[in-house]
């Protein structure tokens, strides 16, 4: 789905703001890293962010759910096992920071990043135990 009709009026104003950083950026940015994400101060989820463009996502303690992210234009789009439906985003930086737009959100629902360090999410690997 591509930006709401809202986001489409306001995202000349957001963009004169913050310009949505590049694939390569993003890449940059996250390669190596655990992300974690807050919207309105509450945690929203932590990302590893990998080689080759692959992810582990959390929102709970030990359940992940294994991806990939790809550029789709000015989105960077998530897909993860088990769900063939891509998650897209808007991302810029803020004072260093990732802040992050789903393209089917509103301003105002951004997700921020509050902590970023080189840990890896404890994550089971898949079919553990079986």
């Amino acid at each position: 789905m591509r930006l709401p009709a809202l986001l489409l009026v306001l995202w000349p104003t957001l963009a004169a703001a913050e310009p949505p950083i590049t694939a390569d950026e993003f890449e940059a940015h996250v390669t190596g890293k655990t992300i974690t994400y807050r919207q309105d101060g509450v945690l929203f989820g932590i990302e590893q962010y990998m080689a080759d463009r692959k992810v582990r996502w959390s929102v709970t303690a030990d359940t992940c759910q294994y991806g990939s992210w790809y550029p789709a234009g000015q989105d960077i789009c998530f897909v993860y096992d088990g769900d063939p439906r891509p998650a897209c985003w808007i991302f810029w930086l803020k004072d260093g920071a990732l802040v992050a737009l789903s393209t089917e959100a509103a301003p105002g629902q951004e997700l921020y990043e509050t902590a970023a360090d080189t840990t890896p999410l404890p994550c089971p690997g898949p079919d553990v135990g079986v």
